[in-house]
């Protein structure tokens, strides 16, 4: 059904399929089959999880994948009820997104480009086309060269649920991939062309998440920005967050972004007002205590 109805990705079917194996294990003890599981045993297994100190956003998620796929053995006839109908999701809050500087941006594609070779080529171009695009990691190493017209600055993205929509590339985004298909024939595999844009010899046949988030950590090192700050997703942050800073709609954002729903994008407008806050309060002369006054004391406005 997520596959076939929803268009759902290959990880995020995987993460459903994570969560309920994890619930099918703490049911097993009890001689319990997750089909079969009440509400109550939902509920156990939800507060089970906060006992255990997992955050409130992982334990919503498995909720929610629990919901998911006992509405669907409701709807198929399968059980006479909705196992986690009743039960609330754990209160979270929303925490902002992390995000770049555009000067810690800059310092990443200097270290880059002060990388040698055709791996230094590669690089340079993943991250100018990740900034430029705002691209889902998996959609990135996944690009084929077919999304890449040699005329015009686009590309064509085929992102979740099957949803294509094509992004503009900057200058600089062009200029690095124009040199980086000169050197692409380094990665490919011996003997064989691959249709992927950004192909690797393993077993995939492209570059893989997991590698291109740890080559950028190593260049978050070689910037002087600490690897922990550093991801895939938080250059998409970045984009994202650049861009309203400078003036961009919020729905053009949406788009590019390939958000089903505005709701998602608009987080990115309160990293703004957590920023103009920050600006006010260091630099705004009232909200500063007076000297006249004395230590935290108030002046005349």
């Amino acid at each position: 059904m997520l596959s076939a109805e929803r268009g759902a990705s290959v990880n995020t079917i995987e993460a459903y399929w994570r969560d309920l194996r994890h619930f099918a294990a703490r049911l097993a003890v009890r001689g319990v089959s997750i089909e079969a599981a009440d509400t109550d045993a939902v509920r156990d297994y939800i507060q089970g999880l906060a006992r255990a100190g997992l955050a409130p956003g992982t334990s919503a998620r498995r909720l929610s994948s629990l919901r998911q796929f006992y509405r669907f053995l409701f709807a198929e006839g399968i059980r006479p009820q909705d196992a986690t109908a009743g039960i609330d999701s754990p209160r979270q809050g929303r925490a902002l997104p992390k995000v770049l500087s555009e000067a810690e941006v800059d310092a990443l594609l200097a270290a880059a480009g002060a990388v040698k070779g055709a791996e230094g080529i590669r690089l340079t171009a993943l991250v100018e086309i990740l900034y430029a695009t705002g691209l889902r990691v998996s959609e990135l190493v996944t690009l084929p060269l077919s999304a890449v017209p040699r005329e015009a600055g686009v590309l064509v993205v085929l992102g979740k649920g099957g949803r294509e929509r094509m992004v503009p590339l900057g200058g600089a985004a062009i200029e690095a991939m124009t040199a980086y298909r000169a050197v692409r024939g380094h990665f490919l595999p011996r003997s064989r062309e691959v249709r992927w844009l950004f192909p690797s010899r393993g077993a995939s046949g492209h570059l893989t998440r997991q590698r291109f988030a740890q080559l950028l950590k190593r260049l978050a090192a070689a910037a002087s920005i600490d690897p922990a700050r550093v991801s895939p997703h938080v250059l998409r942050h970045a984009f994202a967050s650049h861009l309203l800073a400078n003036g961009a709609d919020l729905r053009s954002v949406q788009q590019m972004l390939g958000h089903a729903d505005i709701s998602t994008t608009q987080i990115y407008t309160h990293i703004l007002d957590e920023r103009l806050k920050s600006l006010v309060q260091a630099h705004h002369p009232l909200a500063q205590p007076s000297l006249a006054d004395g230590a935290g004391g108030k002046g005349e406005p």
